[in-house]
């Protein structure tokens, strides 16, 4: 299907060459990507912030250490797999032990050898941005907020946050599915959930791009969607801007019931399928940024989410159910989600 510009124009979409020239080149120096491409490296920015994340158990730099890796799991019950320079939920294994093996969510069994060939995998960059050599990190479960657990299917769910020079636009929260395998990834068949910056709430949902109004496996209902400790949330993700030194950026968190928001990574190129999950476009508010002074972007974090939850407030949850008879989502919206016509 044909997308006429200025279509996406009235929407105020922003489109992928825009995104790169107008606000990733712009905002964002290169020498500070391989700060956020490596989630290690992005786990001390966190700190630095105290800005929690996923306690690391061990991590494997070089296949000689590939044999320790039952030691390094001794006495712990679940734990994650991941590259450190993974994308896109690439090369992440969660799994629990049980009977002497190990068990992913939906029940498929491993064994230690699996781990090991999965952990040289990583090591030999299968899983890395441009494929160079990585590191394998282990880390400690997230135990997600109980709030959230109706809905996600065998998956923790996410919350991105896109920062533009110290303030947040837009967020979104992913919704794991069965058809996603558990993987909070939108072009695998999650549920993308529009949340609205002043209050965390459910605005819109959608699934492939089209509009649902439940789970998909669950059945609960997404209007009732609330995050919890919202305000804590983004003023974390503001507070990303000023330790990361990046002004356009997405946060990767997740809610952890005993530590609260957790940082999971930082993106230098966030995707632009925000914008589907919330019905409206991110260049409005992007250029209400731009317009700030730079003493504008040196303000407290506090202070910057204040500013952005009275500029960026929407009303109430986006009433699918009013358009039941037209339920599919705008084309020119709805495209954006295609990974052909993205290209």
């Amino acid at each position: 299907m044909l997308i006429l510009p200025w279509r996406l124009k009235s929407h105020g979409i922003l489109g992928m060459n825009r995104r790169n020239i107008a606000y990733i080149s712009r905002y964002n120096s290169r020498k500070l990507y391989p700060l956020v491409d490596n989630k290690l490296k992005t786990k001390l920015l966190a700190q630095q912030a105290e800005i929690a994340s996923p306690a690391l158990i061990g991590a494997i730099r070089s296949q000689h250490e590939v044999t320790r890796l039952g030691n390094m799991l001794d006495g712990i019950a679940g734990f994650a797999i991941k590259p450190a320079k993974g994308s896109g939920g690439k090369g992440i294994l969660v799994l629990n032990k049980k009977d002497g093996g190990f068990v992913k969510n939906n029940g498929q069994s491993l064994a230690l050898a699996d781990l090991e060939r999965h952990a040289s995998n990583i090591l030999a960059g299968l899983y890395s941005l441009g494929g160079t050599p990585d590191v394998a990190l282990i880390e400690e479960l997230i135990e997600f907020d109980p709030l959230l657990a109706d809905y996600s299917f065998e998956g923790v769910p996410d919350i991105r946050v896109i920062v533009c020079r110290g303030y947040p636009v837009m967020a979104m929260m992913r919704l794991s599915t069965r058809s996603s395998d558990g993987k909070a990834n939108l072009h695998q068949g999650a549920v993308g959930v529009g949340i609205d910056i002043a209050t965390g709430r459910a605005l819109n949902a959608v699934q492939s791009g089209v509009p649902v109004l439940h789970h998909p496996d669950t059945g609960r209902a997404l209007k009732e969607l609330k995050v919890p400790q919202w305000q804590v949330l983004l003023e974390q993700a503001a507070r990303c801007y000023d330790v990361s030194g990046l002004g356009y950026l997405g946060t990767d968190m997740v809610l952890d019931q005993r530590y609260g928001p957790m940082l999971l990574e930082l993106n230098a190129r966030p995707g632009l399928a925000i914008q589907v999950a919330n019905g409206t476009g991110l260049l409005p508010r992007l250029q209400r940024i731009d317009a700030l002074s730079d003493a504008d972007t040196r303000l407290p974090a506090e202070q910057r989410v204040a500013r952005s939850q009275a500029w960026f407030a929407s009303q109430t949850l986006l009433d699918i159910a009013k358009s039941a008879e037209h339920p599919d989502l705008d084309p020119d919206l709805r495209s954006m989600t295609d990974p052909q016509k993205r290209a």
